[in-house]
């Protein structure tokens, strides 16, 4: 009931396009540009083609820091919105939610409640992650493991800190005392394990993989 309740709200949230086309992906957007297609059969047996397009620097310049995704039908703008965003399309609803590392979420979800990952383009960052995936699977498992890791040690070493740091405000203090993290690590580490643990989080977000405990973990919240 609630995810249909926040559907319904993101469905009121889309604006009508522009008709401008649809730009090609160039090389240099892997990191900066994501482009997803969903091409669909209507009931007559006609074929009608989506495609979802977000600029991930667009959130930058956008009011509320959310940025917006764009939804082509045949090649033409047909729909806009912020994020996140649910686009009502033939048979279902595209929806599209964002995080500060990339995508974590971009699928069709048929009226009868069946939900479908859209096909990234085979030249965006998403599409040559998936055809690592496809062509070297073990390759592709062991830097999933790898990020997963880059993931879990920084939670396990700078959550003790962070905590050891909210419980010297003032306020926290008088109420519940102090904390000592059993942790002590020098600065150059703990900036290490933050990179690390946001290149683990963009490699996830390629695979639209989000784990709200640990990727929140490398935002630092």
């Amino acid at each position: 009931m609630l995810k249909e309740w926040q559907r319904r709200r993101a469905a009121r949230r889309v604006e009508p396009g522009n008709g401008k086309p649809l730009k090609p992906f160039r090389w240099w957007q892997p990191l900066s540009r994501a482009l997803f297609h969903l091409p669909l059969r209507s009931g007559d047996g006609g074929r009608t083609d989506y495609a979802v397009e977000v600029r991930y620097a667009q959130r930058f310049f956008s009011e509320d820091g959310k940025g917006r995704a764009h939804l082509y039908l045949d090649g033409r703008h047909h729909a806009e919105s912020r994020l996140p965003a649910a686009f009502p399309v033939l048979g279902g609803t595209i929806e599209v939610a964002l995080t500060p590392f990339g995508l974590k979420r971009c699928h069709y979800v048929t009226d009868g409640g069946a939900e479908h990952q859209l096909v990234p383009d085979r030249r965006s960052g998403e599409g040559r992650r998936a055809r690592l995936d496809r062509e070297h699977p073990v390759l592709s498992r062991a830097i999933g493991l790898c990020s997963l890791v880059l993931l879990v040690v920084p939670a396990l070493l700078l959550v003790p800190q962070l905590i050891e740091a909210a419980f010297q405000v003032p306020p926290v203090t008088e109420r519940f005392g102090t904390f000592t993290s059993p942790v002590q690590l020098p600065l150059w580490l703990n900036i290490a394990l933050t990179l690390g643990a946001s290149a683990a989080s963009t490699e996830r977000a390629l695979r639209l993989r989000y784990n709200w405990l640990l990727d929140s973990a490398a935002q630092g919240e």
